[in-house]
């Protein structure tokens, strides 16, 4: 099976599941924590060398504040998880906002190795895509090196995106990176992550005509 080397994941749904189950929408953001990890560990085993989780953008933090703080809290603990396991990790957004968790700084200075190391981790905390792509727009012309100008340049390009909750939209994911990106949709919403989700994908992403526009 060929599989793909980085994919980007965008964990939709955790507010519908819990208006599902009754809840109120804040409360499902906890819920996404145990799923991302046990991905993290499927990605680990079957060799997948890079991953980028969308944790909350820019646009997000409009959302009302009691959700804002509910979903700022879920990227703060899924990043300390994430650091106890063998990880290269990085933390990418918009940190001269308010709105970027302060916890999560030093994580945000440069990528960092966790026990021995291994995939590379992204997690994109208070993004937005105008932000990453500013300085390529306003100097780029004048670079030799477009690529030196983009905030997220450590991350290299996606093969695969995979968007829980039914939605089929980017929502400005890494928009240089994702340009040749194969995109797959999962129904179910992430709180609902099973491991079966990334093996569909996975025999999906296999059975695609990689050409990269060629």
């Amino acid at each position: 099976m060929r599989i793909p080397n980085h994919i980007g994941i965008i964990p939709d749904g955790n507010r519908r599941w819990a208006v599902d189950q009754g809840m109120t929408k804040e409360k499902g953001y906890n819920k996404g924590l145990n799923p991302g990890l046990e991905l993290f560990k499927l990605c680990e085993e079957v060799g997948i060398k890079e991953i980028t989780y969308y944790g909350f953008t820019v646009d997000n933090t409009k959302r009302p504040k009691f959700q804002r703080l509910a979903f700022t809290k879920a990227c703060i603990d899924a990043v300390n998880m994430l650091s106890k396991e063998n990880a290269d990790l990085l933390v990418l957004g918009n940190t001269e906002s308010d709105m970027f968790p302060k916890a999560l700084l030093p994580f945000a200075l440069k990528r960092q190795r966790f026990g021995t190391g291994g995939i590379k981790v992204n997690f994109l905390v208070n993004y937005g895509w105008q932000w990453d792509l500013k300085d390529y727009f306003l100097e780029g012309e004048n670079k030799s090196d477009l690529l030196s100008t983009i905030k997220s340049r450590d991350i290299s390009r996606v093969d695969m995106i995979i968007r829980w909750g039914g939605r089929r939209r980017l929502s400005g994911f890494l928009p240089l990176q994702s340009v040749y990106s194969d995109f797959y949709i999962i129904d179910e919403y992430w709180p609902d992550f099973k491991s079966e989700h990334l093996y569909n994908a996975l025999e999906w992403y296999n059975n695609q005509d990689i050409t990269l526009g060629g």
